[in-house]
């Protein structure tokens, strides 16, 4: 029987792709574009190399690759951009990583929430500039923050990140309350937490009910200057109405870490504020939560070419020509 073979897109750590070569021939992808491999490329990768096993950050695959000599999708995040009905159709196994490393996400929420509050970027630019000094006004009163002791913290989703965002919001000596119509310790309903929140932090997965949640009567339900955050997927809120909320002062602040296509615009008029902190999804982005991810991800391509059940699966499950050890 023909030994499998992965083509591998993302960076993957050498423990993974050490244990990937265990159980298949391994082809590297050349250097992504920034902006990603056209349908075209990326059905020329696949062809040129023979692979029946694709391993993806999940936004790459597009209907073309699934119509091709594929077996498995294997996607390091949630696979977006696979049609997961197409796949089951044509007998196409996509796998996942386990769930997101809720530390890491949670941690850079923290992040950004101290950049946003304390105005931790546009000083560091002063400073680097030479201009922090500069002017009538000193720096502690132009960058004045407010301190967070005290304050209220909105989780918006109360799944494994929302639950480590409240004990390390309660470490701060804020008061939490949540919101998640699915679990029935959560204490608020939306709009009950909107009209006490000052922070508001989103956390709930990308459903085609949670598109577009937050939007213009959202942001206004928001008390005057609150900061919004924002680390799970871009499509969960509006940004124009996010924009139109900064610009008049009924949101105080936002922290955003991705953004629909994985692209925003330098252009874009979010970039032109200055209480605003943005990061290209970096929640995830530590050695430990990378390793750990593709071990488990590259340990059910294992499972599955043996012949046993993987552990993240989506559809369909099926035997693949090759063997593994």
């Amino acid at each position: 029987m023909r030994r499998p073979r992965a083509l591998v897109l993302p960076d993957l750590p050498e423990s993974a792709l050490a244990r990937l070569g265990e159980v298949a021939d391994v082809a590297e992808a050349p250097p992504r574009p920034s902006v990603g491999f056209t349908d075209e490329q990326l059905a020329d990768l696949v062809i040129e190399t023979g692979a029946n096993v694709l391993i993806t950050d999940g936004d790459q695959v597009r209907t073309s690759v699934l119509g091709l000599h594929i077996d498995i999708v294997a996607s390091l995040g949630a696979p977006t951009g696979v049609d997961l009905r197409l796949a089951a159709e044509r007998g196409v196994t996509v796998l996942h990583a386990p769930d997101r490393d809720p530390e890491a996400v949670a941690e850079l929420t923290l992040a950004l929430l101290f950049a946003v509050s304390r105005n931790i970027v546009t000083a560091d630019r002063e400073v680097r500039r030479g201009r922090a000094h500069r002017g009538r006004v000193p720096p502690a009163q132009r960058h004045r923050g407010r301190r967070l002791t005290g304050r209220t913290f909105g989780i918006v989703g109360l799944g494994r990140v929302g639950r480590a965002m409240r004990w390390r919001c309660q470490g701060l000596g804020m008061r939490v309350v949540t919101c998640d119509p699915f679990v029935p310790e959560a204490t608020h309903t939306l709009p009950a937490l909107l009209a006490e929140a000052d922070v508001v932090s989103l956390h709930v997965p990308l459903t085609p009910d949670t598109r577009g949640l937050f939007g213009y009567s959202e942001f206004g339900a928001m008390r005057q200057g609150a900061i919004y955050l924002n680390t799970s997927r871009g499509a969960l809120h509006d940004l124009t109405a996010l924009v139109d909320a900064l610009r008049q002062g009924q949101v105080g602040g936002a922290g955003l870490d991705h953004f629909e296509g994985e692209w925003l615009d330098p252009a874009h008029p979010l970039t032109r504020l200055p209480n605003v902190v943005l990061t290209p999804r970096l929640a995830e982005a530590t050695g430990e939560s990378l390793e750990e991810l593709a071990e488990a991800l590259v340990e059910d391509i294992a499972r599955l070419l043996r012949g046993e059940p993987p552990a993240y699966a989506y559809a369909p499950v099926r035997p693949v020509a090759g063997s593994a050890s």
